[in-house]
């Protein structure tokens, strides 16, 4: 079940929320989400439900084993705790990602949230909870259990106990549900098509290429960020309140930038528990310089189990550091439109790696960008695949800036009776839409559930 299916907009979310709305009391809310949790997971992967109920009570026990060591001051046992359940969790994570095993969908995102949760209680930054269900339902959280956001544990555990409905919060959820429905569907699955297009030709012409890495990059961004906001939009629904995962990265002036703008509930994550634990900036340049490139060798190697991806994360991690300790300065005078140009040529290249099979792809891919794929620099194909998709390509190309979502923020469902019923019937249409193109099947699935 994907949050654009049918089943899920018009049966699973509906009788969810109609329970949630007269379910009383906090600790039945939790079960109910926690249930809802379980039946949305193994309504797609029913094999591996058990898995993922055993991964939550071997993190609760550990976490009572934690707490009991700190009660007693016994801090040695207490640092085996954490080591050994983090060290099984990466076992776990490297056997199923790079065995060839089939992998259980949400691992990757369902393990760095059980991370959180053991070093948050070690840490202390949230009390240990005696009742199994707080562990239950901050990892099958239904929003976000297999493709983020990845909110810390202290971060839920603080909402998660004053659960109740609220007609705002359903209203404001549903808005950003439906802007990220509209984002995949609309967007995300058109690209999707194009960049498939593009990618078939066997004699592609430069700006064949070039495109296709286009509709790639664009398809990429609009997927996961239109199911960012789905699932946020989602726990909205229910009376959380998590960050934005995207702030408009493609308009970023560097790739430091455009790292706090991508995905950025996954950059806090490495930055908490990994970069700062290894000392962080507060170190020699030497040490930074480490710390920077463990944090990007294993970001690379969390996407994915094929050299690509470690390929693509060393990439990134050579521009950071460069930026950091190389070129940020030197670059200071450029206009913000060229280095928004070059931020943006950079990560669109680094996607390749995403899209190709194995490295020789990649690097074969990147030379018929430039005239290697025997189709010369623009030809039939190229024309054909530009006309078919430039109104798409404009759109979304507008939409990756901030424009349109000032001119909705100061206008979309404003008391004024214009404003309000033209975005409201705006929201009709669009939705009516999308519903076409899910009956007829033409929408894919998320590209982020591959890691």
């Amino acid at each position: 079940m994907t949050f654009s299916s049918l089943v899920f907009i018009f049966i699973f979310l509906p009788v969810v929320l109609l329970l949630f709305m007269y379910i009383p009391g906090v600790k039945l809310k939790q079960l109910l989400i926690f249930l809802a949790g379980l039946i949305f997971y193994a309504w797609g992967s029913p094999k591996n439900l058990l898995l993922l109920l055993l991964s939550v009570v071997l993190h609760y026990a550990t976490g009572m084993e934690i707490a009991k060591a700190e009660e007693r001051g016994n801090f040695f046992t207490k640092k085996i705790m954490l080591f050994t359940t983090i060290g099984f969790d990466v076992l776990v994570l490297a056997v199923f990602k790079y065995a060839g095993l089939a992998l259980p969908i949400g691992i990757s995102f369902f393990t760095f949230s059980e991370i959180s949760y053991i070093v948050d209680i070690y840490y202390g930054k949230v009390p240990m909870s005696a009742n199994p269900l707080d562990t239950a339902m901050y990892v099958t959280f239904f929003p976000k259990l297999i493709s983020g956001p990845i909110v810390q544990y202290a971060d839920f555990k603080k909402q998660m106990m004053s659960l109740e409905y609220k007609k705002a919060n359903i209203s404001k959820g549903m808005n950003l549900f439906l802007i990220g429905l509209y984002k995949k569907v609309l967007l995300a699955d058109n690209l999707g098509s194009a960049f498939a297009a593009a990618y078939a030709v066997e004699s592609k012409a430069s700006v064949t290429a070039w495109l296709g890495m286009i509709f790639y990059s664009l398809q990429l961004y609009f997927d996961f960020s239109g199911y960012s906001d789905m699932a946020i939009g989602l726990a909205q629904m229910f009376g959380f309140k998590f960050e934005k995962n995207f702030d408009y990265p493609y308009t970023s002036k560097n790739m430091s930038e455009f790292w706090r703008r991508w995905h950025i509930s996954l950059g806090a994550w490495f930055r908490d528990y990994v970069y700062i634990p290894l000392g962080g900036n507060r170190c020699a340049p030497v040490m930074q310089f480490r710390n920077l490139a463990i944090v990007w060798i294993l970001t690379g190697l969390w996407h994915g189990s094929t050299l690509n991806f470690l390929a693509w994360g060393i990439y990134h991690g050579i521009f950071v550091i460069l930026e950091k300790f190389v070129i940020k300065k030197r670059l200071e005078f450029l206009p913000d439109a060229v280095k928004v140009l070059m931020t943006g040529l950079i990560a669109f290249v680094g996607w390749i790696f995403f899209f190709t099979p194995n490295l020789g792809g990649s690097f074969h891919y990147m030379a018929e960008m430039f005239g290697a794929g025997g189709g010369g620099f623009w030809n039939s194909t190229t024309t054909f695949l530009l006309k078919q998709n430039l109104l798409l390509l404009v759109i979304s190309f507008i939409l990756c800036g901030p424009y349109v979502k000032k001119l909705h923020d100061k206008y979309a469902f404003k008391q004024d009776g214009g404003y309000r019923l033209a975005s409201i019937a705006i929201y009709i249409v669009l939705f009516l839409i999308t519903i076409v193109y899910m009956v007829s099947a033409t929408y894919q699935t998320f590209l982020y559930f591959q890691f």
